[in-house]
């Protein structure tokens, strides 16, 4: 599996932002899972984001926390989504990036956590509820097997934190567009432009942008206003709900392509 930083590097080197959609795992179940992977990969994903569904998910708005409701009540579990992974992932172009709360990884270990998820072809992880002044172990642990961990800045950190969090990150940096949970809104936040220059000014890091977007046009936008990636959840999730997960599947596979196609316009950024 490609490592995260190195799908950046030839993404730039093409002068191409990335898209990377989100998924939860065992939403609808976990064979529609296995082909909403695949369908991702092959209509226009870079990378793709999979959520393990958790009890108690604080950074998740009602569609994706509804979703890992859904697949909790079904049994799906880390060990069940990791054996989906590891047969999938060989399969797929775009490197998977494992989303999960920070309790379930303590409860296994954080070496072991991260060797298995590695094992499994998991390229990187995003821990939501991970202060960065608890990182440092994880962040050491998880580069001797490839991991890389992706930390995020809140549209309210302030600008040490925020130039902390960009030296620290690996992979990209994950932008948080609004201050909340996830979900689908109509307006994104207008702070997103100025936080994009001030990370610009501290780091060359590829930088993504997620919460809130939910459309072409919102996912453009951001690109625009110079982020490297466009970061899509709600919107998916919201799609594979559905009682025909052929129907959903079709559907991601369109959102997918729309998606894309907006963000490979040609683009001039007004950051300067």
């Amino acid at each position: 599996m490609m490592a995260i930083s190195r799908c950046f590097e030839s993404l730039r080197s093409r002068s191409q932002p990335a898209l990377i959609p989100f998924i939860t795992a065992g939403d609808p179940d976990l064979a529609t899972t296995a082909k909403a992977l695949q369908v991702l990969d092959e209509n226009g994903a870079d990378l793709i984001e999979l959520g393990v569904p958790y009890s108690d998910p604080l950074a998740d708005g009602p569609v994706i926390q509804a979703a890992a409701t859904r697949a909790l009540a079904k049994g799906v579990k880390l060990d069940a989504v990791l054996e989906l992974v590891s047969q999938v992932s060989p399969k797929l172009r775009s490197p998977i990036i494992l989303f999960t709360y920070y309790n379930p990884i303590i409860n296994r270990g954080i070496p072991t956590f991260l060797q298995q998820i590695s094992q499994a072809g998991v390229s990187g992880l995003v821990v939501p509820d991970l202060p960065l002044e608890e990182s440092e172990y994880l962040l050491q642990e998880a580069e001797k097997v490839g991991i890389e961990v992706i930390l995020l800045v809140a549209p309210t950190s302030s600008s040490d934190r925020i130039a902390a969090i960009a030296k620290q990150s690996q992979g990209f940096i994950y932008l948080v567009s609004v201050t909340g949970v996830t979900g689908m809104r109509s307006q994104l936040a207008t702070r997103v432009p100025e936080l994009l220059t001030q990370l610009r000014q501290m780091t060359d890091k590829p930088i993504g942008v997620g919460f809130g977007i939910s459309s072409p046009e919102q996912a453009r936008q951001m690109i625009e206003w110079g982020a490297d990636a466009a970061i899509v959840g709600s919107a998916f999730v919201k799609r594979l709900n559905t009682d025909n997960p052929e129907s959903g599947l079709a559907d991601i596979g369109q959102f997918c392509r729309d998606l894309k196609a907006a963000i490979e316009k040609p683009v001039t950024s007004n950051l300067g």
